[in-house]
């Protein structure tokens, strides 16, 4: 592929691999194999060049455009995005949540991107034809404009793929909120435990990306203009705004455990309050029956109504006792 820059061999397109080539002016359109040997970029374009990551061949192809040392920076694993700047290049590692993902398990996936004048690659199991919806690109003709501006869109597509699951996460607090109120609270403390470690892993992604945008923002490249700069601070911004979301949601995820511990401490005080009501209550009508109960000559011991009058005053005794406690409400 010796017309694209910075190339010194023309790979075979495979499944492993695909060309796409953007004129700068919105235009795109993607590389047929046949089509690689008369390929040119144009002047005020640049060409994406994405491969599996996880491909032999591609990984061949890049040691041969990039070197081995560079190569192997594309291509490695990483837990987090980051943005590395090498003389006029920049490697962005942006992570992208799946398709159909959940917000218990977001099953990120790695976008590698190695940027230069004239030419992006990308090493990603993820399609990237597909993610940016480059078919309906080549319909509109509001394709990228530069390399920046493709890492920027690409940011606002995983943005796009997060803010559902945020969505969700903030409904699920509204059902647990919703469900105290109710005082259907029984699993209540379980469910906002797990919806809490969620939303701190969904920070973990969030936040590291708006890092990754705002630093190749402020870097001094070649081969990014002012209207690149804008593109990629909104895309922070976007960005941004869902970590300011997460964060909302974890502080409305403490005032929600701090009402459910109110709650339960409630609880905890009602039964107490109706334990020493109930032994207040018991206490008297126990020391005269413990009385009652003695070995020794009692008036009246042998009168067969003198258990009733002495059941009837227990109980008259219990109630005067407990209207007593209600006038002063203590129960």
């Amino acid at each position: 592929m010796g017309d694209i820059p910075g190339s010194n061999t023309r790979p075979p397109v495979r499944d492993w691999m695909t060309i796409v080539q953007f004129d700068g002016r919105g235009g795109v359109r993607k590389v047929e194999e046949a089509e690689e040997a008369t390929f040119v970029t144009p002047a005020k374009g640049f060409a994406l060049i994405s491969g599996n990551s996880r491909a032999p061949e591609f990984r061949v192809w890049l040691k041969k455009e990039l070197g081995d040392f560079y190569a192997d920076l594309v291509t490695v694993p990483s837990t987090r995005s980051r943005c590395t700047v090498i003389d006029d290049k920049a490697l962005v590692v942006l992570r992208v949540a799946r398709p159909g993902a959940e917000p218990e398990d977001v099953g990120r996936q790695l976008l590698s991107l190695w940027l230069e004048k004239g030419r992006v690659i990308i090493a990603s199991e993820l399609n990237i034809v597909e993610f940016l919806g480059i078919g309906q690109w080549q319909q509109t003709h509001h394709a990228p404009h530069s390399p920046a501006d493709l890492v920027a869109r690409l940011a606002l597509r995983a943005a796009d793929r997060l803010e559902p699951l945020i969505e969700r996460l903030g409904n699920s607090l509204d059902v647990i909120e919703e469900n105290l109120m109710m005082n259907r609270n029984h699993d209540s403390r379980s469910r906002l435990a797990h919806l809490r470690r969620t939303i701190i892993n969904m920070r973990r992604l969030v936040w590291p990306q708006r890092d990754v945008l705002t630093t190749l923002e402020i870097e001094d490249l070649s081969f990014l203009t002012n209207r690149d700069r804008v593109r990629l601070r909104e895309a922070a911004a976007r960005t941004a705004r869902l970590g300011d979301e997460l964060q909302t949601l974890s502080e409305r995820a403490v005032l929600v455990h701090e009402q459910l511990l109110d709650t339960r401490a409630e609880q905890m005080n009602q039964t107490m309050l109706l334990l020493a009501a109930a032994t207040v209550v018991l206490m008297p009508l126990t020391v005269i029956s413990g009385i009652l109960g003695m070995n020794l000559p009692i008036p009246f011991a042998h009168e067969p109504w003198a258990f009733w009058v002495v059941c009837g005053g227990l109980v008259a005794m219990g109630v005067a006792i407990y209207l007593f406690m209600k006038k002063q409400k203590w129960v």
